[in-house]
């Protein structure tokens, strides 16, 4: 099997805000993550959150340590939130078996030493999106299903923002150190996410998008509320969103998001809003 890593570095807003279209992309874009048969890393120096996936096909994948983490196994000192975007799959944490369907999500907690990502059909491969974090204690490995989740409906067809918001991995479901992921399915017809939009100084975020149709993209906003930058996105790829920018997209569809958060809070209504009016 194949494990694939890289390391992004802090950047601060003024750096940022000189930076080019190219350059944007090569900080904050990660383009590849579900590729079959590998398992892909972007450890970044934003609250050290390490974003992956891991497609296996006809063999199973491993979660392997890589060396930034200078650890014996990956979970030595980190927890992990997984999100299956793929067809039907089975994670194995340490010899518990746990059936993940699709959009169906599965905590694993510090000091978890073998975990083993499986498909039940290589021709229609599960794809496992991961976020991990530093953790300080052990919590149980629980399984997450979308009934299980925490549901809040937001926006509205008139603002082309009516959205589902399934809280996965969340305080209020499953006890974790500090990684949260959700997951927000745009309704037909609505094409806004996170507006209107909100940064908070105490975490950082990552937003991964799928379910965007052939064809179509999503431009996905970032910066500080008065010197914003847009990236555009495809399918199946993820934007990491520093502590001090907003995080908010359109797209030429709707399409699903998943939302991971990571920092000094669980509070997920911890959030310093910006009046649509006042963002340049």
């Amino acid at each position: 099997m194949v494990t694939n890593y890289e390391v992004r570095y802090a950047a601060s807003p003024r750096e940022a805000k000189t930076l080019d279209t190219t350059e944007l992309r090569e900080e904050f874009l990660i383009e590849t993550i579900m590729t079959e048969g590998e398992v892909n890393f972007v450890y970044s120096h934003y609250d050290r959150f390490i974003t992956g996936g891991a497609v296996p096909t006809t063999s199973d994948l491993k979660l392997e340590t890589i060396d930034p983490l200078k650890a014996d196994y990956f979970l030595e000192r980190r927890e992990i939130g997984i999100i299956n975007v793929g067809g039907a799959g089975t994670v194995t944490v340490d010899g518990e078996q746990y059936e993940i369907g699709y959009k169906e999500a599965l905590y694993v907690g510090r000091g978890n030493k073998e975990v083993v990502f499986s498909s039940v059909d290589g021709n229609s491969p599960a794809k496992f999106y991961l976020n991990s974090t530093p953790a300080h204690k052990a919590f149980p490995t629980k399984r997450i299903t979308k009934a299980e989740a925490e549901i809040v409906e937001l926006g509205a067809p008139e603002t082309a923002n009516a959205r589902t918001i399934n809280k996965l991995i969340v305080n209020s479901v499953v006890e974790t150190c500090q990684v949260q992921m959700g997951m927000t399915e745009l309704k037909v017809g609505s094409v806004w996410n996170t507006m209107p939009a909100h940064s908070h100084d105490r975490r950082m975020e990552v937003y991964f998008y799928f379910e965007v149709p052939e064809g179509q993209s999503v431009s996905h906003f970032m910066g500080q509320p008065q010197e914003t930058r847009h990236i555009w996105m495809q399918n199946n790829q993820a934007v990491i969103s520093p502590p001090w920018s907003i995080h908010s997209g359109s797209g030429t569809s709707n399409y699903t998001f998943i939302w991971g958060m990571a920092g000094e809070n669980l509070d997920y209504g911890d959030m310093d809003h910006c009046k649509i009016t006042d963002l340049k």
